[in-house]
């Protein structure tokens, strides 16, 4: 097994050892699965992506919602904690955080592809209800997300939005950045 597959793994890896060139062996314990938490996630967003998508074309519950994501091959692979947090804070907060992207958007919420309403629902809950995520973090959480699942440039046009919304949500945050 090589370094690199250590570090693609999803197993944390608590000792490292390594060959030198002179034969010698080093011994590290620095955990090289650190790494995939951001992906566990992102996988996590992805999910709740295609959960808030469905709730929005067949107003689906809740308890169905988490069944149906649960038989998704990527369950495995997220953050199921976050998941849950995420999609529970999305739902219930669905009204206040469609009323607050009205205000950074240039048509009306109906003309949203369902895709990009569901990201900016998505990221706009992010930004909005959880501190603990960086204002930068969240908008390319949600960029990378309308690049994969969005159309063509819906990725500037998420990107466009996020800014607008993270000055107004964040402007303290988004001010030290830019000082």
């Amino acid at each position: 097994m090589t370094v690199k597959d250590l570090i693609d793994s999803t197993q944390p890896v608590t000792r490292l050892v390594v060959e030198k060139n002179d034969g010698k062996k080093a011994v590290g314990s620095k955990s090289v699965a650190k790494k995939n938490i951001g992906k566990n996630r992102r996988k996590s967003r992805e999910l709740v992506l295609k959960a808030v998508y469905r709730g929005m074309l067949n107003q689906s519950d809740l308890a169905s919602v988490y069944r149906d994501m649960s038989e998704d091959p990527d369950y495995n692979k997220a953050d199921e904690s976050y998941f849950k947090s995420l999609l529970e804070s999305v739902t219930s907060h669905v009204i206040e955080l469609d009323e607050k992207m009205t205000n950074f958007i240039d048509r009306s919420i109906a003309e949203l592809s369902p895709v990009e309403h569901a990201i900016l629902r998505i990221s706009g809950c992010e930004l909005m209800f959880d501190m603990s995520i960086p204002y930068r973090v969240v908008i390319n959480e949600g960029v990378e997300l309308a690049k994969i699942y969005g159309g063509t440039d819906g990725h500037k046009y998420i990107n466009g939005v996020l800014d607008k919304l993270a000055a107004d949500v964040r402007s303290n945050e988004v001010e030290n950045i830019k000082s």
